[in-house]
């Protein structure tokens, strides 16, 4: 893997923390989008050439960089919210939390016992890194936007340690993936529409208070 996919990587492990130390939704939707188009760039680093491989780049970057956003965008707009401002993790400590969890990542994946054509790679340490920090936004968030921009960051984790399988993987499952992940984010946007529809409010810690009648 050439160096220009580390680059990336660190470009994708600094958009984990710019999400982690903002409250503005949109901001944190279109990190993600970015983080998203700059994954899609990486399949292109590993496989060798070929019009099918560069159709599956454009759709990754497609989807993840234009498609999913929007619907999120879209959701913030009618949900008429812009920022996340009472967090159950401050922002503060949340970007320290983050950096603690981004070095246990590194010390963790020096300690796993990797081929040698893997070893000294950033692909499994941004991997954990990413994949906690959307685990920390999808806990440490109320909105359920918020918790959906963290699901997506965790898929971006799984994705960066697919990448050690490119040898072994087919393209498509990288675009049976992607379609897991749409089909997750309707999902989450049918949750979010039916909330916004019955609630005032987005704020799932009040969904506890729920009882039957």
């Amino acid at each position: 893997m050439s160096s220009l996919a580390d680059q990336l990587l660190v470009l994708c492990l600094l958009i984990n923390f710019a999400v982690l130390g903002t409250s503005r939704l949109a901001f944190s939707v279109r990190a993600v989008a970015l983080q998203g188009v700059l994954l899609g760039v990486l399949p292109a680093l590993v496989h060798p050439f070929s019009w099918h491989l560069a159709l599956i780049v454009v759709s990754i970057m497609a989807v993840k960089g234009a498609v999913i956003p929007a619907l999120i965008i879209n959701a913030i707009k009618r949900a008429e919210i812009q920022r996340e401002f009472v967090p159950f993790i401050g922002y503060i400590p949340s970007l320290v939390l983050g950096a603690l969890l981004t070095s246990l990542a590194f010390i963790f994946a020096a300690k796993l016992p990797l081929a040698p054509e893997h070893a000294g790679l950033l692909v499994v340490p941004a991997s954990l890194a990413t994949l906690m920090s959307g685990f920390l936004v999808l806990m440490g968030r109320r909105k359920a936007i918020s918790q959906v921009i963290g699901y997506l960051l965790m898929e971006n984790g799984i994705f960066i340690f697919g990448l050690l399988l490119a040898d072994a993987m087919p393209v498509m499952v990288e675009a049976g993936a992607l379609l897991d992940l749409l089909v997750g984010v309707f999902v989450m946007g049918i949750v979010i529409n039916h909330i916004s529809r019955e609630f005032s409010t987005l704020d799932t810690s009040r969904l506890s208070a729920l009882r039957e009648e």
